[in-house]
């Protein structure tokens, strides 16, 4: 049932029970960066849940769905606790994130403590941990230095 929509768009509206989405969707599942976002949606339009990318659109998606009623049950830690998410920030600057791997690490310090977003402008070589997110812009947009990451 899900199949064409996986393959043709980057986010999906469900309105199905969630043990319907979860069954059909589940021999699709690739990985977080390509499977497109997710949300379902009881037909009584009660909930909206994030399913899937909760952090690539799926918690946009229930919020804006939120403004005809719904209630977003949103279960991102960051989303949760208030805090930026890597993929947040990234999204707020134009940026693709060079070093995906590290956003695990990355969004759970963000839990637990300021971090710095930098800017570092070229040319430079930089040498990162494995805890370190690397952003690459790809368009412009606001300068960097104007954002704390603990500032929604």
């Amino acid at each position: 049932m899900f199949r064409k929509a996986f393959e043709n768009y980057g986010a999906i509206v469900a309105v199905f029970a969630t043990g319907i989405v979860v069954r059909d969707i589940a021999p699709l599942l690739d990985n977080k960066w390509s499977d497109p976002a997710v949300v379902v949606v009881d037909s009584n339009l009660n909930f909206a849940i994030p399913l899937l990318g909760g952090h690539h659109g799926a918690n946009e998606i229930s919020r804006k769905i939120a403004e005809l009623g719904a209630v977003p049950v949103l279960t991102t830690a960051t989303e949760v606790h208030g805090k930026p998410s890597v993929e947040g920030i990234a999204d707020r600057f134009g940026c693709e994130i060079f070093n995906k791997e590290s956003t695990i690490a990355v969004n759970c310090a963000l839990l637990d403590q300021q971090v710095e977003v930098l800017e570092v402008k070229g040319p430079r070589i930089v040498i990162v941990d494995e805890d370190v997110s690397v952003l690459v812009r790809n368009k412009q947009v606001a300068e960097v230095k104007d954002y704390s990451a603990g500032n929604s």
